[in-house]
């Protein structure tokens, strides 16, 4: 496994996921522009589409301790390679962070994947969209 910090928190919370379901377990860690890292793993329900996917309960964590901006991403799974972040996820993410905002995919194994928001997702909706 991944020795980054980052990483690690993301491990360690990974144990914690509810996946009585899938047995597919995901731990995702945020640093904020404040250096504080917020945590989540997923957590599944028998209404599939009624789970949270890790990434979304660490934002909420971060969003419910007042802050709301993410300078580094860390998800890691228990999978032969490293899993990105779902189509919802990476819109969340780019939510809070920038489009050079790293993202790290590991898997429990040691492999890592790094990408930028931007690269996860380039046709990226945003405020300006909405502007009138």
């Amino acid at each position: 496994m991944s020795t980054s910090p980052l990483m690690q928190a993301a491990h360690a919370v990974m144990k914690n996921a509810y996946a009585p379901y899938s047995n597919f377990q995901v731990g995702a860690a945020v640093r904020t522009d404040a250096g504080d890292v917020f945590v989540g793993c997923n957590v599944e329900n028998v209404a599939y589409p009624e789970g949270t996917c890790a990434e979304a309960g660490a934002l909420a964590a971060m969003v419910a301790a007042g802050q709301g901006r993410i300078v580094e991403v860390a998800v890691i799974a228990g999978s032969p390679t490293p899993v990105p972040p779902c189509g919802g996820c990476r819109q969340k993410l780019r939510e809070f962070g920038a489009g050079d905002v790293v993202v790290t995919m590991g898997t429990t194994g040691g492999t890592t994947l790094s990408m930028t928001l931007e690269d996860l997702l380039p046709g990226v909706f945003n405020a300006d969209h909405m502007a009138k």
